[in-house]
């Protein structure tokens, strides 16, 4: 029944600016930008910015982790961009290591490097 994940939607109180910062954090465009929504590809998944924050506390509390090849370049390039270290790279066994931040907006963004994950699926 269930596929995999698909989409992941963060609420942001400024969809342009949080539109700016995505596209060069994650170097790509959005492909679908609306006032309403704005939604990014990111290797076969959807990262979606939806304006509003009305009847929710900023942030989040759900864990999301975006593969990346070399989690150190990408710890750099997150911090260099404005985010806010939540936990520092730590090896979680199997040669998988992780680190979170916070974006400006308030969203717990994660990073993982999985060597045995490959695209395509398990």
């Amino acid at each position: 029944m269930f596929l995999g994940l698909r989409t992941v939607v963060y609420q942001v109180d400024d969809l342009e600016k949080a539109t700016k910062w995505y596209a060069k954090a994650l170097g790509v465009e959005p492909y679908f930008d609306e006032p309403f929504y704005v939604g990014f590809d990111i290797g076969g998944f959807e990262l979606g910015l939806h304006p509003g924050t009305e009847g929710i506390r900023k942030g989040n509390n759900v864990a999301v982790y975006w593969g990346v090849e070399n989690i150190g370049s990408a710890y750099a390039h997150l911090l260099d961009m404005g985010a806010e270290e939540n936990e520092p790279i730590r090896d979680v066994g199997g040669d998988i290591k992780v680190a979170t931040f916070l974006d400006p907006f308030g969203n717990l963004l994660g990073i993982i490097e999985n060597p045995h994950f490959r695209e395509g699926g398990r």
